[in-house]
Order: C-alpha cells, then sequence, then structure tokens
C-alpha cells in the first residue's frame, strides 16, 4: 500500500512539473507545421516537354517562434529544392537556397521573381485545375502537406535578355 501511494505521488508530481514546464512557455510545445499557416498556395502551369516548375505560396507564422522551411517534397517532381532569384552584375539568377526562414508573428511570402520551391525533372504533367501535393520540412522536424492547384503564371521576367538559371550546389 505505502509502494503504491509513493509511485501515485511520484506520478503526480512528474505531471505537475511536466504541466508547470508547458505553461511556463505558454502552454503545450506547439511545432512549426502547428504554428505556421500556408496560404494562397499554387503551382505554376507549364508547356507540355518543359521539365521544370515551381510552387508559390504564403507562409504566415502564428507561433512565439521563428521557423525555417528546410526542405521540400512533392511525387509531381523527381528532385525538388528550395530557390531564390538573386541580381548579380546586372543579370537575374536563381540559386538554390538552404533554408526560407518564417519569423515569429510574421510573413514570408514565396512568389515569381523572388522566393520558391522548385520541382525539377516533372513527373506529371502541370495542367491549369489539377492540383500538385507539396510538402514542407521545417527546421523542428514537423511537416506539412498542402495540395496546391496548378495556376497560370505570367513573369514580368519571362524572356529578358540576362535570365540564366544556375542549378550548380
Amino acid at each position: 500500500m505505502i509502494r503504491t501511494l509513493r509511485y501515485l505521488t511520484l506520478a503526480v508530481a512528474s505531471l505537475a512539473a511536466s504541466n508547470a514546464i508547458a505553461d511556463s512557455h505558454g502552454g503545450a510545445a506547439h511545432t512549426a507545421a502547428d504554428t505556421i499557416m500556408v496560404k494562397d498556395a499554387y503551382v505554376r502551369a507549364v508547356p507540355p516537354g518543359q521539365p521544370n516548375s515551381a510552387a508559390f505560396m504564403v507562409l504566415h507564422n502564428h507561433g512565439g517562434a521563428d521557423h525555417k522551411v528546410i526542405d521540400a517534397k512533392s511525387t509531381a517532381a523527381r528532385t525538388v529544392e528550395l530557390h531564390t532569384h538573386t541580381q548579380k552584375d546586372g543579370m537575374m539568377m536563381m540559386r538554390r537556397i538552404e533554408s526560407i526562414e518564417v519569423k515569429s508573428k510574421g510573413m514570408t511570402t514565396l512568389k515569381p521573381g523572388g522566393l520558391h520551391v522548385m520541382l525539377i525533372g516533372l513527373t506529371q504533367p502541370l495542367k491549369v485545375g489539377n492540383t500538385v501535393s507539396v510538402t514542407l520540412v521545417f527546421d523542428d522536424g514537423s511537416k506539412k502537406s498542402i495540395d496546391a492547384p496548378v495556376q497560370e503564371v505570367m513573369m514580368k521576367m519571362d524572356h529578358k535578355p540576362g535570365m540564366h538559371h544556375n542549378m550548380k550546389h
């Protein structure tokens, strides 16, 4: 009986301690996938035979901690990478980046000509009206899957001289 009471007392004390820790951090611990909402996601439609496309979206971080998207996955492409555009020597270049930051209580926009999720080596046609599943992987290991509709995208920089896509890593 005394042994049972000791175990019960230890269990209650342990539970109280874990609740106190959670309360000191503003409630139960939330993952990036819990606190980052994805809005206005879409994938650029491409003509048949075009091997690459990109996904765009707005990431809203409603949590109290900064987070980063560190990877993305999709069955619509053989390779999926995080990319941005930079200007170097008067030329716009696309390059791979390690992460996309989403500040606490902030918003990060992935858009044509800026940050985006690159879909390389498409495994299926991307026709307007279809959807593409994209999974974002965050710095805390959590994941969020979204279904992004395929849409026509008009980019201001299309067909400009000096546009290069740097696929080197």
